[in-house]
């Protein structure tokens, strides 16, 4: 039987083991280098909807602001000294 299954031409996981050196031999997940259990498609979910969300003092939003708010102050200190 000559069955022409898209995995079997698939590309494969990049992933290699650390004990055996050797390449996982599982297809890699379309658009990606790696197959599902190396971690393609992965990740968790930003914000409020990840479980390990606590108060938001990290985010990318705060940092900005306080980024932002130091730079005020910086420019407001320069502007006073000059009085």
């Amino acid at each position: 039987m000559n069955r022409d299954y898209s995995f079997e031409n698939a590309a494969r996981c990049s992933a290699t083991s650390k004990r055996t050196r050797e390449r996982c031999k599982a297809p890699a997940v379309r658009g990606w280098t790696v197959c599902r259990v190396h971690g393609a498609g992965g990740g968790a979910p930003k914000g409020k909807a990840n479980g390990s969300y606590k108060h938001g003092l990290y985010t990318q939003e705060a940092q900005a602001e306080r980024r932002l708010l130091s730079k005020l102050v910086q420019v407001s200190r320069k502007v006073l000294s000059g009085f």
